[in-house]
């Protein structure tokens, strides 16, 4: 806390001494496109709102529009085109230092109504993707750091969505509606990646930190259910992440140092094309702040517990060209950390247990190339092609502290290669009717190594050993029917093909959305969905031990299946304040059970650094999930906004015995309060600040054995009980107070993020410490400070 508020406070004193009175200028540019094939708008109106003399320009004929000489602060536009809903972009923050790059889509009207201006009903609680119409929002790149607690992490953000919650403060898995954070489906610019997190283990989907920069971010998407036919092989919801092109006229730079690490940015203009459009570059390399404060000598009591990770993310895009647009993009990241390496450390945490040390590894590279060609200006082709890899390694040994010595105990080293291709054909018939169709197809090469020292036999036990290859197959169609402009259909089919078992699923999607009044609306949606296993599943090995073989259980493991049902009612009580319900039902079934162990279930997993490998599963079990959600929202406007949100929820399964059980992410309930203020200093700076209050239902567990935990001299869970009860509620406040200032071409940022303000303690989990023949808890995180800055030029 010392080292915090002393960087924090002396470089923000420091820079204040160079305040300027000018009144500072920046430039707004950017693109307008129609909504449903992206083609650009030539000739739309852009207006700087509340501006005298009025100040605005038209698009030219790429769609490309400048505005010059805006004084910085939150200024707004609006955009209309003949035939098309006008479109207001309200609270864009403009600084001195960074020119504001829109991508701006317009909806084009359903009925053509003569000398009547007709407005965008499209709002921040619509996602990006027109076909997404039942729980599915958008969110910024501000949000991500402006919420309190979100750390600019996109995951930690959406936790404070309706129906969203996490059970570890130390990671960002998301959990929806109950279901498992493993049914969350990752996309980059359309392209289906890996989990995108430091520390993350093959077929998880979160970890500590994460690697999606979001600096990097342009507006994106996230579904919570009954998604999209072109969304598949997933059960929970979907990320879908746009990366925002680099500025193509300006050369800019970012540097930075915060919670996620040291950050250095860059971006510019390259080559024009033929057309007179330039290229751009966009990249961002970022490396662990911890990590380089050991370099420098610093010591914040962790020990040898160094967290180790860098990342690498970039962007090029080349728009214009006469075979159409091309983007170039990557993801590239590593981490290691060793934990419990200090024999006489027996302390827990929410890492790692008592009595266990580990070594932990994990690598990603995510390279792709999109490209987008236009036929016409109502059909387009978008097709990519990607190589992705992932690795993660595993050493885990238990401590002996009588003989002070660590005793081998599990080795795991995990690599997945995939290539995969996609594309997508969207025609645009006319105003009332759009459609679309495309496939993906996954190539994977795996080489998985999972050992186990047993006993009994006094050597590494084989549970995977196998190089060998995969395929997915896929293919979709989706078709978007206008009937007026108050009642719109929205209908799917997805078709996935599993390669490995020969197994296919056709699933059948549909949305509705009525518009009853400029205020209100109701939207319905139905879904079929499945997803594929952790492809380690598939190859556990069990051994026996008077043959000396192995033999693989699982390779006819199907696929896991939900149907989402969703009914939600949406009301505006005044324009920037909205009030949003849903409710839903899930039924989840050829859930993964096994008879050598009747309680386990394959939803119960993947909120941790592994995923549970057992022999010989049956896709027997089922599940339910079912809920009311209620969002109040005020979009941020005169420096002020607010959220709340409140989820009531069950979520149910039934293992090889068919005893209905709670899932061990069934919380029962959440509720979220967010609410944050500007002020502006003078004419070049502000001040922020940001409050947000977790409380929600405590975490299931599986009991502690304690007689029989003595009794064996090893940790002994009572599994007969599992999930029965959860532990005290989970309450959280955190606080975030942030001061922008801009200068001559520069601008900076500070912000000081005090995480779990009142220090209240919620418990993580119970573990037994065999050296002392008890019980012990673990903590969720405490009052933890962190610090970042921001400069851009």
């Amino acid at each position: 806390m010392k080292y915090v508020s002393f960087i924090f406070f002396l470089s923000l004193g420091i820079c204040l001494k160079t305040f300027s009175a000018d009144n500072f200028k920046q430039t707004i540019r950017g693109t307008v496109t129609d909504a449903v094939t992206g083609y650009p708008l030539i000739g739309a109106t852009v207006v700087l709102l509340e501006s005298n003399p009025v100040t605005g320009t038209t698009t030219d004929f790429n769609g490309n529009f400048v505005i010059h000489n805006i004084e910085v602060g939150r200024r707004s536009l609006e955009v209309s085109y003949v035939g098309y809903k006008a479109r207001s972009i309200n609270n864009l923050l403009l600084t001195s230092a960074k020119e504001v790059v829109l991508q701006i889509e317009l909806e084009e009207n359903a009925v053509v109504v003569e000398e009547v201006a007709v407005k965008a009903t499209r709002n921040k609680e619509q996602a990006q993707n027109e076909m997404a119409v039942v729980s599915a929002r958008t969110f910024s790149v501000e949000e991500t750091e402006r919420f309190a607690g979100s750390l600019g992490d996109p995951a930690r953000m959406v936790a404070n969505y309706a129906g969203v919650m996490t059970q570890n403060d130390s990671r960002n898995d998301i959990i929806i509606r109950g279901n498992s954070p493993m049914g969350v489906l990752w996309r980059m610019e359309g392209v289906e990646i890996p989990n995108p997190n430091h520390f993350g283990a093959l077929g998880t989907t979160g970890g500590p930190v994460s690697m999606v920069n979001n600096n990097l971010l342009a507006n994106s998407d996230f579904l919570t259910g009954a998604f999209p036919a072109e969304y598949g092989n997933a059960t929970a919801g979907a990320f879908d992440l746009n990366l925002r092109s680099g500025n193509n006229q300006v050369r800019e730079f970012t540097g930075q140092v915060g919670f996620n690490g040291f950050e250095l940015g860059a971006e510019g203009p390259l080559t024009s094309s033929a057309s007179g459009q330039k290229a751009s570059y966009l990249a961002n390399f970022r490396y662990s702040t911890l990590e380089v404060f050991d370099v420098l000598g610093f010591n914040f009591g962790t020990g040898a517990a160094i967290p180790q990770y860098k990342d690498l993310t970039f962007l090029v895009d080349v728009p214009g060209t006469k075979f159409g647009r091309f983007k170039v993009f990557g993801l590239l990241g590593n981490s290691y950390i060793e934990l419990g390496r200090e024999l006489q450390d027996t302390t827990a945490n929410s890492y790692n247990p008592v009595g266990s040390a580990i070594n932990y590894g994990s690598q990603l590279g995510v390279i792709g190339v999109s490209h987008t060609y236009f036929i016409n200006d109502k059909m387009r082709f978008k097709t990519s092609l990607s190589y992705q890899s992932t690795t993660a390694t595993a050493d885990v040994d238990s401590t002996n502290l009588r003989e002070n010595i660590f005793k081998p105990y599990y080795r795991s080293v995990q690599t997945e290669n995939k290539l995969s291709f996609a594309t997508q054909f969207r025609h645009k018939i006319n105003a009332k009717n759009n459609y679309s169709f495309g496939v993906i197809a996954d190539w994977f090469a795996i080489d998985y190594a999972d050992s186990v020292f047993q006993d009994k036999y006094g050597k590494f036990i084989d549970i995977a050993n196998i190089e060998g290859t995969l395929d997915l197959f896929r293919a979709y169609g989706q078709w978007q029917h206008r009937f007026s402009e108050a009642f719109t259909a929205y209908s799917g089919l997805h078709f996935q093909y599993f390669g490995l078992n020969n197994e296919l699923a056709v699933e059948p999607r549909l949305s509705l959305r009525w518009q009853v009044s400029p205020k209100s609306s109701f939207d319905a949606g139905f879904g079929m969905h499945s997803q594929i296993q952790p492809k380690a599943t598939y190859y556990y090995e069990s051994y026996d031990n008077a043959s000396n073989s192995y033999s693989i259980t699982n390779n006819d493991v199907k696929f896991t299946r939900s149907n989402h049902y969703v009914l939600g009612y949406n009301y505006l009580i005044m324009p920037g304040f909205r009030l949003k319900a849903e409710t839903y039902y899930q039924y989840l079934y050829n859930i993964p059970v096994a008879e050598s162990d009747p309680q386990f279930s394959m939803v119960n997993s993947g909120a941790d650094f592994n995923v549970p490998l057992l022999e010989n599963l049956e896709n027997n079990g089922t599940g339910e999930n079912y809920g009311l959600e209620f969002t109040a929202e005020k979009f941020l406007n005169r420096g002020f906004y607010f959220l709340f949100t409140a989820s009531l929820f069950e979520s149910k399964y039934k293992g090889y015995d068919k005893i209905e059980r709670n899932t061990a992410f069934n919380g029962n309930y959440v509720f979220n309060l967010l609410a944050g203020y500007e002020h502006k200093v003078g004419k070049n700076s502000m001040i922020t600040f940001d409050i947000k209050t977790v409380w929600a239902g405590g975490k299931r567990y599986v009991p502690v054995d304690t007689a029989q935990s003595r009794i064996r001299g090893e940790e002994v869970r009572d599994w007969g009980r599992a999930f029965d009860n959860r532990y005290g509620d989970y309450f959280r406040t955190d606080l975030r107070i942030g001061f922008k200032l801009n200068g001559q071409r520069i601008s900076q940022e500070w912000g000081l993020d005090l995480q779990n303000i009142t220090g209240y303690q919620s418990i993580f989990m119970e573990g037994y410490d065999v050296s002392k023949n008890e019980v012990y808890k673990t903590y969720q995180q405490g009052f933890m400070p962190m610090m970042l800055y921001r400069i851009n030029f």
